[in-house]
């Protein structure tokens, strides 16, 4: 047993000015031993692995061939890997690790997101927690326990990445508030403000309550939950005697109300349209205005106008020249209200408003109605439309040229139906509100003089003019460093090797649930800073969900924890499960256990595969380790098999076709390089050793990016080999990626039609009971041509069907006490009389049959009880009579064989 032992982690800061928790080199370690003389287990193999790559990281680094980069989407650093996060970093490895071997000088940088409302909401929990809440702090003090935070735990998910195998140059770690990246985002700012694309100015925001904070729109989860439409009573001003209707969802909002509008083709309002109504309770004139936005149909026809508190009613003041009323503070308590409404909730404000318009008469009627909650996604506190003065970047001027960047081809999305979100999002789209009002986040580089607040100065420091100034207090929105990071984490905006060689990166993979948020403002900001597309390739992966189709929650039990799985399976059956199931429309992924564990079942057969292969060839001339030339038509077939599933791949790894690239590699390995030719190969002794071998080793290059672990721990033991050590580089991350030889195709026997022979061969033999030491006699009838190729595939067929005589007859006719089988032009008969016992094969049966006649009686018998039926869950009758219908199937199967019993 090999006991691997983790050295401590240091804390190192590299050239970017990131300072993070780094794994202590192990070149001074000795090298682990791996051997394929125990059975596979995952956890001290994959720990043994780790410490290779840990001793050689300059095996992850750029090597000065053609480029291919790529960054990681930065997961929060207050986060934990999730079964979202395997997914992605295993499609993104899948692509580097093939990169690599292809030969090309791959960059993949790693780094964590700063994540500013969830990080300082973490921190204030635990300060409160402690007895010390956030406002018994100052800002700098505040701070500094974040960062001491971050220090201390911020660590997690880089650590757990590490466990996944992911293939980044840790040397080029980063995060989103290095020393690097704060530079960037200071100047973007800079360059954005002056160039007219970021201002400050009022606009409707999402604002949480309890946060005290503005959100961007992907801060904010929306629920659809059962609601009610308030219709309420509008007095005409010059006409106590007749009133306007409007319905609202929101009534203690009526306060705010600065006007009512109507369609104005709306017959029933085109006599009143220009007039005035009296606000009920509050006793406010607002006039009736027309505006083309109106929904006619939506509950009375007319709608309340506020603009303070909703964006639609904003847009529609902004067109009317209503100014806008706060009757709401920044903590969700009413201002500006009559008594007894001032100083009261929102919500116990609604109620107190509701009764009092059901008392003075205003209340026409509640309606039930359907309403699309919005609440902050840190603390599922309702959010609150507010106007409010924040900074802004000006979308709509950057958004054209964005969107030519996709239509031209600059930028190919990859499935390309996620082209239209992107597109109809940036048609639509409203300018950015990019200031947050918390501490923790990149602080907006804005100067105000302390005596004349208006006279303002953005840049990266006060100017030295004899003035004071104070900075702007706001953060930036966490997006805003995100959208600067494929080229803010090569050293941006300084002209340096890495933004010379490596942008603009080659592809991104991300999940569809963020095209619009991100994938949209990197393009955006990147064509706006750069004056060149950030990547030129997307990959867009479906959304992980429960084997149901449910989304993974904690709320509801479904969560699934990849450690668990990995700890369980085997990292490398975790990947290879995420990568089948990855397919290429970029469609939801049901995760089940079921699947992980099938992988893992794949995984052991590759580590027997190699043990097997290894042992067979023992001391075996090897040498040169080179595409042999073939000898017999099994090693012929599988080197064809093995070029066919080349191109396959190649195929796959440039349309990102990760579901097909696994399944094509669990075709070959397993149903055709194990079940098939290492059965062939037994039939030659030593003469397909080389084969073997070199077989074995491009099939684990191929499988290395998906299964990173095993396939570095069989070139490990292959290593060993006194000739392989010579031909092999010490890591199989370094070797080169195979190729085909379509020169090397001689027309050879249909090995297809062999396999299907030998398939019905060993059908008959189980369907019959022949014993599997037993050795048979096959007649045969079949035209000439078969005949030549079954005769120069008989060596296999007499192997793995154990056939003892194999003749060639006119007819099959003659045969008594036989069993038969059919092969498209070919006839198999069996002859049974010296092979079979038939009294104890018919009692076998007969004992079979009685088990299974008994178990379906029970089956049937329950079906038909009414009181189950009536109580039994849907998937507990549609399992049962799946049951029945199996065991009535196998019930007439077993008849079939004892009707053919002499």
């Amino acid at each position: 047993m090999v006991t691997f032992v983790s050295l401590p982690p240091l804390e190192v800061q590299n050239r970017h000015g990131y300072t993070g928790l780094m794994s202590n080199p192990l070149s001074s370690s000795p090298h682990p031993i791996i051997s394929l003389d125990q059975p596979l287990q995952h956890p001290a193999l994959e720990s043994m692995v780790r410490a290779k790559w840990e001793a050689h990281p300059e095996w992850a680094q750029p090597n000065g061939h053609p480029t291919f980069s790529i960054v990681i989407p930065p997961p929060n650093v207050t986060g934990t890997l999730h079964i979202g996060h395997a997914l992605q970093h295993t499609l993104i490895d899948i692509l580097v690790r093939t990169e690599r071997l292809k030969g090309h000088s791959v960059l993949w940088v790693p780094g964590t997101d700063h994540a500013g409302i969830g990080t300082q909401t973490v921190v204030e929990k635990a300060l409160a927690a402690e007895g010390h809440p956030k406002s018994e702090w100052g800002r700098d003090a505040f701070l500094q326990r974040v960062w001491e935070w971050k220090a201390q735990y911020g660590g997690t998910i880089t650590s757990q990445m590490r466990q996944l195998g992911i293939s980044v140059d840790w040397s080029r770690e980063r995060f989103t508030m290095d020393t690097g990246c704060s530079q960037a985002v200071q100047e973007a700012f800079i360059r954005l403000y002056h160039q007219g694309l970021i201002y400050r100015g009022f606009y409707i925001v999402n604002w949480c309550p309890r946060c005290l904070t503005a959100l961007s729109d992907i801060e904010v989860n929306h629920h659809e939950t059962d609601g009610h439409l308030w219709h309420i009573r509008y007095p005409l001003y010059h006409d106590n005697h007749r009133t306007i209707t409007v319905a609202t969802t929101r009534p203690e909002t009526l306060f705010g109300d600065q006007a009512v509008a109507v369609h104005p083709d709306d017959p029933r309002y085109r006599d009143v349209i220009g007039q005035s109504v009296r606000v009920p309770i509050s006793g406010q004139i607002i006039p009736i205005v027309a505006d083309d936005t109106v929904d006619p149909t939506f509950g009375s026809g007319a709608v309340k106008i506020t603009p303070a508190h909703d964006a639609n009613d904003y847009e529609t003041a902004q067109r009317h020249g209503l100014s806008p009323r706060w009757i709401m503070n920044e903590t969700g308590y009413m201002i500006n209200c009559p008594p007894p409404y001032e100083g009261l909730s929102r919500e116990r404000a609604r109620q107190t408003l509701v009764d009092a318009l059901s008392t003075e008469g205003y209340l026409d009627a509640i309606s039930p109605h359907s309403l699309n909650r919005a609440e902050c996604y840190k603390c599922q506190t309702v959010i609150e439309p507010y106007l409010s003065k924040q900074w802004f970047v000006a979308m709509s001027k950057l958004a054209p040229r964005a969107m030519a960047a996709v239509a031209n081809g600059d930028i190919e999305i990859i499935p390309p139906r996620f082209e239209k979100p992107y597109v109809d999002w940036m048609e639509n789209i409203r300018d950015w509100c990019i200031s947050r009002q918390i501490w923790w986040g990149h602080r907006i580089p804005v100067w105000y003089d302390t005596q004349d607040p208006e006279h303002m100065v953005v840049a990266a420091s006060p100017p030295n003019d004899g003035r004071t100034y104070t900075q702007d207090p706001d953060v930036l929105d966490t997006w805003f460093s995100s959208a600067l990071w494929p080229f803010s984490t090569m050293g941006w905006p300084e002209n340096t090797s890495d933004m010379a060689t490596f942008y603009p990166t080659h592809t991104l993979v991300t999940g569809y649930d963020i095209i619009t948020f991100w994938v949209s403002r990197m393009i955006a900001m990147g064509l706006a800073l750069t004056d060149q597309v950030p990547f030129k390739r997307v990959v867009v992966h479906g959304l992980v969900r429960d084997q149901h189709g449910k989304k993974m929650s904690k709320s509801f039990g479904n969560v699934v924890n990849p450690l668990d799985l990995m700890t369980t399976y085997g990292t490398d059956a975790l990947r290879f499960s995420l990568a089948r199931l990855a397919t290429m429309g970029g469609q939801d992924i049901r995760y089940s256990d079921d699947k992980v564990e099938a992988a893992a079942h794949f995984v052991n057969k590759v580590w027997n595969a190699a043990r097997f292969v290894m042992m067979g060839v023992g001391n075996e001339p090897l040498y040169p380790l080179t595409r042999p030339t073939p000898h017999h038509v099994a090693d012929r077939w599988i080197l064809g098999e093995l070029d066919d599933l080349i191109v396959s791949l190649n195929q796959g790894h440039a349309t990102a076709h990760f579901a097909q690239t696994a399944d094509r590699l669990w075709e070959f390995i397993w149903n055709r390089w194990c079940d098939w030719y290492l059965e062939m190969s037994k039939c030659h002794k030593g003469d397909s050793s080389r084969t073997l071998v070199y077989t074995l080793t491009q099939s684990l290059i191929l499988l290395h990016p998906i299964m990173p672990f095993v396939t570095e721990a069989i070139w490990d033991t292959l290593l060993k080999h006194p000739q392989l050590a010579e031909e092999l580089p010490p890591s199989i991350s370094l070797a080169p990626w195979p190729s085909v030889s379509p020169n090397d195709h001689p027309e050879m026997p249909d090995v297809q039609a062999m396999k299907a022979v030998v398939t019905e061969l060993r059908r008959i033999r189980k369907e019959v009971g022949i014993s599997p030491g037993k050795g048979i006699s096959v007649r045969v009838v079949a035209p000439p041509t078969e005949q030549q190729w079954l005769m120069q595939t008989l060596p296999y067929i007499q192997k793995l069907a154990k056939v003892d005589h194999l003749t060639f007859s006119e007819t099959l006719d003659d045969i008594p006490q036989s069993a038969t089988g059919v092969v498209d032009r070919i006839e198999l008969k069996v002859p049974l009389a010296d092979v079979i016992d038939w009294g104890e094969e018919r009692r076998r049966l007969e004992k079979k049959q009685a088990s299974v006649a008994q178990a379906l009686a029970q089956v049937t018998d329950r079906l038909a009880q009414p009181g189950f039926i009536a109580k039994a869950p849907d998937h507990v009758i549609s399992k049962m009579n799946e049951q029945k219908n199996s065991l009535s199937a196998e019930w007439a199967a077993l008849s079939a064989q004892l009707e053919r019993i002499p």
